[in-house]
């Protein structure tokens, strides 16, 4: 951030008085610009023991296949954004249910919370941010083709749930690896 939002001025980073950590502040009216994560929601489209994934047609990670997610919009419930991700990527119509993996990133300041859906019919198809969508069976599932390390977390805990045919909500936090090109590390806050 170099300028203000609310007059232009110029901003400078230091910690404001009171607070503990570093923060943009407007050099001319005061103002403290505060920034935090960006909430990233989605679903697993299920159908049958099978998944939904998009393959993404846009950066970062163009080509490689995702759950349907994305950035929550200002006024929606993290279901809502669920659900409009779940239409945007896939043309998919789902039942949003259970609060399934929680995942802080804080290496891209990034909270991801991913539901589960069943699918309400197979009437799906790419949006305009996917190049393909299709159902995957465990077996069939891309593992070296997906997109994101929080996908990957997300569905091992869903087709092992699936085995166990006991689903419970996971949360925890995926760090990248010092010096690493998508290398991480998972820890989990175990119930």
């Amino acid at each position: 951030m170099k300028y203000c939002s609310q007059c232009g001025s110029s901003v400078e980073v230091k910690v404001p008085e009171g607070d503990n950590r570093p923060r943009h502040i407007c050099t001319d009216c005061g103002v403290i610009h505060y920034q935090n994560p960006n909430v990233v929601t989605g679903c697993i489209p299920e159908w049958q023991g099978k998944v939904l994934l998009c393959r993404r047609a846009i950066e970062p990670r163009k080509g490689y296949w995702t759950l349907p997610a994305g950035f929550l919009e200002n006024g929606e419930s993290t279901q809502q954004g669920a659900l409009r991700e779940t239409i945007e990527e896939a043309n998919a119509r789902v039942a949003i249910g259970q609060l399934y993996t929680l995942f802080s990133l804080p290496h891209i300041d990034q909270i991801y919370m991913l539901f589960r859906g069943p699918l309400e019919d197979l009437d799906f198809g790419p949006g305009v941010e996917s190049l393909e969508v299709k159902l995957f069976s465990e077996e069939e599932i891309p593992w070296d083709e997906l997109a994101f390390q929080v996908v990957a977390e997300t569905l091992k805990f869903y087709f092992s749930d699936m085995q166990r045919n006991e689903f419970r909500l996971r949360s925890g936090v995926i760090e990248r690896l010092p010096g690493a090109e998508r290398r991480y590390r998972t820890t989990l806050h175990e119930e």
